[in-house]
């Protein structure tokens, strides 16, 4: 993987989370890709799978949210990304993201893995590790 690689990921990652409906999915991940909200929480496995978290986490296609994404490593066929979303509903939320990204060579993410922060005070997202 390269830098480039990564970068074109984040981006189709965004535009798909903004798109209706999860067909365009496997264009993202790969058939039996892993993904997980957190390092200590459930694998969702398969396109299935993903799906079905997809349209349970998010509010819908016009979502309003900011979102920037930071390339920190990219390592072989593994990538790590600082992500920061900022929702723009009422009340506002602002999440800071670590994600841990492996492509297989056909640039299909095979794992996901989300290390999500929030500010002191925040109520987390229920997918979010440790006390709200």
């Amino acid at each position: 993987m390269e830098y480039a690689d990564l970068l074109r990921w984040v981006a189709a990652y965004e535009r798909l989370w903004r798109t209706p409906g999860t067909e365009g999915l496997a264009e993202l991940f790969a058939e039996d890709a892993t993904y997980s909200t957190s390092p200590y929480h459930q694998r969702y496995r398969g396109l299935e799978a993903i799906a079905e978290l997809w349209e349970r986490e998010r509010d819908g296609p016009d979502e309003a949210f900011d979102m920037t994404a930071e390339i920190v490593a990219v390592d072989e066929g593994t990538g790590v990304v600082r992500v920061e979303v900022r929702y723009l509903r009422e009340p506002p939320r602002e999440f800071r993201d670590l994600w841990i990204v492996r492509l297989h060579k056909d640039g299909r993410c095979t794992h996901f893995e989300e290390w999500p922060f929030a500010p002191p005070g925040e109520t987390k997202p229920s997918w979010a590790p440790g006390p709200s």
